[in-house]
């Protein structure tokens, strides 16, 4: 039997990813057509479009992956309040509702929606 731990038959000496040495920018190759809104600096977190658009009607789109009854459910109302990880809805019945963003899949807006 070999004892041998150190190296295993055909083992490479490479590591086994590839260490790329290089600044990402998210920006890079980035292309604008008429279906896209550039967003840039601090404009691209969901939580400083929400605070800019607090008064407007959206629809929230939330999944709670660990939930049985609230698997997928829809929040609809105006936006009244906004943070780094939530966002607070009053609906038609004038329910409140605070979401928070890790369930958030997206927001359909009513209308135009308000980016600077």
């Amino acid at each position: 039997m070999n004892n041998n731990f150190d190296t295993y038959p055909n083992q490479s000496t490479d590591p086994p990813y590839q260490n790329f040495d290089y600044d990402y920018n998210p920006n890079m190759n980035n292309t604008h057509n008429n279906n896209t809104v550039p967003i840039s600096g601090d404009m691209d977190y969901a939580e400083n479009i929400l605070e800019l658009n607090v008064g407007k009607e959206a629809s929230f789109y939330m999944s709670y992956s660990d939930s049985l009854e609230w698997r997928d459910r829809v929040f609809t109302g105006t936006i009244i309040g906004a943070g780094r990880d939530y966002a607070v809805v009053k609906d038609s019945e004038n329910r409140i509702f605070l979401l928070w963003t890790v369930y958030l899949n997206y927001v359909e807006f009513r209308e135009d929606i308000t980016l600077r």
